[in-house]
């Protein structure tokens, strides 16, 4: 909680407390009170409120409500300050009035008289202020939970393969001298996945649609340069209109695929694109060839940890004995 009392808090004390003087104007003028009365029981009561609001605002609720949990103490810690402001204000009162403390009978009495007249000095404005204070907290923590979550999706999304550009430079190289025609076609799909790759840097949920395309060209890139070892396919069993996924969570699964399975020459690493409601689902069958490269399953962390920020959904991976299965869910936003 801000223990610093804002602008806003000072305009809520200054309508409070203005709207209470008004009014006891009126009780004083028929009680026929002396004007010495007025002069010094208003500010004295209007101070000594505002020392109790930021005594427990400031220290009690921080101390002895948020920090150190200790219940009893703040009760006890509230009761003497109420106590002892409340009956000061009852004694510059008396003064005022022209009455002295000897007249007074119960002592008792009147501490709790003064405890009394703290609470209903100060009590409307604190809890005002205490809920006032309460939710700008939640709205505070709201806005840095949100931006949190929007820095930890960018960074997981800046996390793409570092080879990329040096891999597909490599291929184009070796075009241009064999295939001049092919090449202009890589560089022309190349392009488009640079040019989609920054208008989407920003965007957390992309058009299923879209990212379909953007896969076409992903795959034309692979099948480019690894030529007959690995082969897709793309089944759309439902219409995309209105689906969204994670922007660039299919590239980050295809590139699961070639990092994590290479063909031995004889049959291709097949790979199956499947949407279906609600999911779509990537399969392909599992290398025989052993890895060398040390997998520590960065690509799968990170888009599970963007579903976890995005949606209550979660990706389900399937790793059986002679096919890998990643199931994510499609994000329907006109729900």
């Amino acid at each position: 909680m801000n223990t610093k009392l804002n602008k806003s808090d000072w305009i809520i004390l200054a309508v409070v407390f203005g709207t209470t003087i008004i009014l006891r104007c009126f009780d004083y003028y028929k009680e026929g009170n002396k004007l010495i009365e007025y002069i010094v029981d208003f500010p004295t009561s209007t101070f000594l409120s505002i020392v109790i609001i930021l005594i427990f605002i400031q220290k009690l609720v921080p101390i002895f409500l948020v920090d150190r949990k200790n219940y009893f103490l703040f009760f006890l810690y509230s009761l003497i300050l109420l106590t002892f402001l409340g009956t000061l204000d009852n004694v510059i009162g008396r003064f005022t009035a022209g009455k002295d403390l000897s007249s007074i009978s119960n002592m008792g009495a009147y501490f709790i008289d003064g405890l009394y007249n703290a609470v209903d000095m100060a009590s409307f404005p604190l809890g005002i202020l205490l809920i006032k204070k309460f939710y700008e907290g939640q709205q505070e923590l709201t806005t840095i939970q949100n931006q949190q979550k929007e820095n930890e999706l960018k960074l997981l999304r800046s996390q793409i393969d570092p080879h990329f550009l040096f891999n597909n430079l490599n291929t184009l190289d070796s075009l241009i001298d064999s295939n001049p025609t092919k090449a202009k076609e890589y560089i022309n799909r190349l392009s488009l996945i640079y040019r989609y790759l920054i208008k989407t840097k920003d965007a957390e949920v992309m058009e299923l649609a879209s990212e379909i395309e953007f896969a076409k060209n992903y795959i034309f890139l692979i099948k480019t340069r690894f030529e007959d070892d690995y082969e897709f396919t793309i089944e759309e069993h439902i219409s995309l209109k209105d689906k969204f996924v994670p922007t660039g969570a299919i590239q980050s699964l295809l590139e699961n695929v070639v990092k994590h399975n290479k063909s031995d020459g004889k049959k291709p690493i097949i790979t199956n694109i499947s949407i279906n409601d609600g999911w779509l689902m990537i399969t392909n069958s599992k290398s025989s060839v052993k890895i060398n490269e040390e997998s520590f399953g960065t690509g799968l962390e990170n888009l599970t940890t963007r579903y976890q920020l995005l949606s209550d959904k979660k990706i389900q991976i399937h790793n059986m004995d002679v096919k890998f299965e990643v199931l994510i869910p499609i994000i329907n936003l006109s729900e």
